[in-house]
């Protein structure tokens, strides 16, 4: 389910059955024109970030994903109010031997961070305090927008996070927060909203256009984080 921000706050659940979008995973909307946007989403690994960023940009639920070395990089554009809007979506590693030689990668012209952790685990939880500070110590700015999401809530007899517990934390710093289930197909729109959501904030802000990255630069820095991974000695 998608956590209702309180009125008043500057991020609201921009998605609905009744909002007049046209969504599209293919690119026959891409073009010079298109506007485009940079998210990284991070969070302890195996708390689902790719089976997230999977069920958005592809429709479906991504089964027995591999640890992610690096980073995956996937995108969808978005057609809002008739205009193009794409996102370049960076799914990181959560594992620090493959994050190294990565994180200025990661954050490098950042537009949007979403945090993520798994709701049957409260040491994943207990993380997002670090990852925040890890955005913080590489210079994401306080008009970044961020949101914390709680990922599979479908598993409710393992839960160890009270949405009470993640509430509180996500007002501490003035987050909003989605509780969702990239497993459910009943919870695609509330995944749906999580990147809407910071699509409709971002598009508001007209920041400057990210330049396209080609295939053979996403190949290079997976190749790294291949390498890295391969020179690690842990």
């Amino acid at each position: 389910m998608a956590i209702e921000n309180r009125p008043g706050e500057e991020f609201h659940t921009v998605f609905s059955q009744n909002d007049s979008l046209e969504l599209s995973a293919n690119h026959d909307y891409e073009s010079a024109q298109a506007r485009i946007f940079k998210l990284i989403v991070i969070g302890d690994s195996n708390v689902g970030k790719t089976c997230l960023t999977y069920r958005f940009c592809g429709g479906t639920f991504l089964k027995n994903p591999e640890a992610t070395i690096g980073v995956d990089f996937r995108e969808r554009t978005l057609v809002l109010d008739g205009e193009n809007i794409k996102l370049q979506i960076w799914d990181t590693a959560g594992q620090e031997r493959f994050r190294k030689s990565m994180v200025e990668h990661y954050y490098r012209s950042v537009h949007a961070v979403i945090f993520v952790y798994d709701v049957t685990s409260l040491s994943s939880f207990e993380s997002i305090p670090e990852w925040i500070e890890e955005c913080s110590r590489h210079s994401v700015g306080p008009m970044v927008p961020r949101i914390m999401v709680g990922n599979k809530c479908d598993l409710r007899d393992r839960r160890e996070v009270p949405t009470s517990a993640a509430q509180c934390l996500a007002d501490s710093y003035n987050f909003p927060l989605f509780e969702t289930s990239a497993k459910d197909p009943a919870e695609k729109e509330h995944v749906d909203a999580i990147f809407l959501t910071l699509a409709y904030r971002l598009k508001s802000h007209k920041p400057m256009r990210l330049k396209q990255l080609s295939e053979s630069s996403v190949r290079q820095l997976w190749q790294q984080g291949e390498q890295e991974a391969a020179t690690c000695q842990c």
